[in-house]
């Protein structure tokens, strides 16, 4: 309850408890003020001990410490506050203004809707006798006048009693529509909390989303690049042990140191996120160019590589990606193909760029592909994982004994 229905419910209780005894009190002052209304001492005297019962009936049943509920006891003190006021009336119709009491608390004292109705017409009753002159009723001109009064006091209290019922009404109503919107706010606040621990989750399932992709992207780049490169150096150096004079070992030697100098770069380049060398000062066809023609060199196959369709300038990413999987799909070739040729083809084709790498090597059965191993490469499970992480996709086409293809297709993302 707010302060303000605290203190509306305060001045409630004020009238109630002491708008009785000043509405005694006035009436009293009226009635000794018209003292030739009532002619003879024992009047006076029945007028006086009416009064005293009615403070003491008054006292008996106590003030009003917030709403009453309808009981047997208050039905008591209204009748019996009725009687009394009916009495004093007849006494003196000044005491009327004691009668309409019975107009303010029918409903805080008798149960039942038809008997508050009840007690309310022998209120009207009262006060319409007072108003018409006093009772008895001796003229038919005050008949007529009280039975005006009568219809005009009822209809005014019914008029005033449907607007109350109608206040009440709206009071239930609010207070329903609050104690919902407290239910509501509770029930957000709730939601609210749950969406916080939900948002505190989800930042926590990010994080590690995140370290897990940079573990893999890393994987990736140290196969690319310090594995492969590795592998070269290897395969540098079993010639230099089996060449037969000192001019062909020192060429596969630089070789060898070379590769060793371009892993170490790569490597640098890809702890930092950073594009492959090849392309820090040229573009994905010039790049790949040279990276067929220096495998091709380094492993004796005939390498070719062509562009189709007008080249652009790719997003880094792409390029890089693109790079890559040439670079895996080369390196396959020379550990498991022993091909003979090899075709590289870039081609730009509207909104797709597709890559796509021929051997004529030895060739394989798709569906027979062994899993993965800690001991093995990326390979084809790689280079398909670089391409769906730009939107991109990756198929193979191989039979034993009739070369191998591979194929990428991805989005054609521009240079910002």
């Amino acid at each position: 309850m707010t302060s303000a229905d605290e203190q509306i419910e305060h001045r409630q209780n004020q009238f109630h408890t002491w708008g009785v005894y000043g509405l005694l009190a006035v009436s009293t002052l009226l009635s000794v003020a018209a003292h030739e209304l009532m002619t003879s001492p024992a009047e006076w005297y029945a007028a006086g001990a009416l009064v005293v019962a009615a403070v003491l009936l008054q006292l008996w049943h106590g003030p009003r410490r917030g709403r009453r509920t309808p009981s047997a006891r208050g039905t008591v003190y209204y009748v019996l506050r009725w009687a009394v006021s009916f009495v004093l009336t007849w006494l003196n119709p000044f005491f009327g203004f004691y009668a309409s009491t019975g107009y303010f608390d029918s409903d805080e004292l008798i149960r039942g809707k038809r008997r508050q109705w009840l007690g309310l017409l022998a209120t009207v009753v009262v006060v319409a006798g007072s108003q018409s002159g006093g009772m008895p009723i001796r003229s038919p001109t005050q008949w007529l006048l009280f039975g005006g009064l009568l219809g005009a006091n009822f209809g005014l209290l019914t008029v005033v009693g449907h607007i109350t019922q109608q206040e009440e009404q709206r009071s239930r109503e609010r207070a329903v529509t609050i104690s919902e919107l407290e239910r509501t706010n509770a029930a957000l606040q709730q939601a609210l909390d749950e969406n916080a621990a939900l948002h505190a989750q989800l930042l926590v399932q990010a994080r590690e989303a995140g370290v897990a992709d940079e573990r893999r992207r890393l994987a990736a780049e140290i196969h690319d690049t310090i594995a492969q490169g590795l592998t070269g150096i290897i395969a540098q150096l079993q010639v230099v042990a089996n060449a037969p004079d000192l001019a062909v070992a020192r060429t596969h030697l630089e070789r060898a140191s070379d590769l060793a100098r371009h892993s170490l770069g790569e490597a640098r380049r890809s702890v930092h996120n950073l594009a492959p060398v090849a392309l820090t000062d040229a573009g994905l066809p010039e790049a790949l160019k040279k990276t067929v023609a220096e495998w091709g060199e380094r492993t004796g196959v005939r390498a070719e590589f062509t562009v189709t369709g007008t080249a652009e300038q790719l997003h880094e990413e792409v390029a890089a990606t693109l790079l890559r999987i040439v670079q895996e799909a080369l390196s396959n070739a020379s550990r498991h193909a022993s091909a003979g040729r090899v075709g590289v083809t870039l081609s730009f084709l509207g909104d797709q760029v597709i890559l796509d790498i021929r051997d004529d090597g030895s060739g394989f059965d798709p569906l027979t592909v062994p899993a993965r191993t800690r001991s093995g490469g990326f390979g084809l499970d790689g280079m398909r994982a670089r391409a769906e992480r730009i939107a991109g996709s990756l198929t193979v086409e191989s039979e034993p004994g009739h070369g191998t293809a591979v194929s990428a297709r991805v989005p054609l993302v521009r240079h910002d």
